[in-house]
């Protein structure tokens, strides 16, 4: 769907009423399903959501092991606050860090024997919560719908991220300077 134009005068689109309803509504389940799977990963396995979402993510990697930095976007964190839940997770035996072997100036972060296993233990447990969450409230088409406008929204938010990184050029190129309109 394109943006819908601002109004001119730098007055603010305001919402529509169900703009506004499923904003709220969007918002609300935002806040609540991480706390809620949270809970049920704090109560069986003694994992944040976080930290399990980390533990998956260095499982899903070749060799289990992963840069802190590639990671860290991974688990949208940043660096030093991941540091510390990393240290965490090496306290328990989960992780261990070591320095990257094609690049010594990074560190990797590599999911221990024990840490794998944890996680395989609390896989089913996730799994459920999931499923009875967010698959079992929704019909297939209502799913396939969730998919799609989730890729939407997400690519919408990489391009204002690459954006924000990387602002175009605004200075006039040099076959302009000087010319009259």
């Amino acid at each position: 769907m394109p943006e819908q134009p601002r109004p001119s005068h730098g007055q603010p689109h305001w919402l529509t009423p169900a703009e506004l309803e499923t904003w709220q509504q969007f918002s609300l389940m935002l806040h609540r399903l991480p706390t809620a799977l949270g809970a049920q990963l704090q109560q069986d396995a003694d994992l944040s959501f976080i930290e399990y979402y980390v533990l998956a993510g260095l499982s899903d990697q070749p060799g289990h092991r992963m840069r802190m930095s590639e990671l860290a976007v991974l688990a949208n964190s940043e660096q030093s606050r991941l540091s510390h839940m990393i240290s965490r997770l090496e306290r328990r035996g989960f992780v261990r860090r070591e320095a990257d072997p094609l690049n010594g100036r990074y560190t990797q972060a590599i999911l221990t024997d024990a840490g794998h296993a944890h996680l395989v233990e609390a896989a089913p447990g996730h799994v459920a919560r999931v499923r009875d969450l967010v698959f079992d409230a929704l019909d297939p088409t209502e799913l396939t719908l969730l998919r799609t406008a989730a890729e939407k929204i997400s690519k919408r938010i990489d391009r204002h991220e690459q954006q924000a990184c990387h602002p175009k050029d605004t200075a006039p190129q040099p076959s302009q300077r000087g010319a009259t309109p």
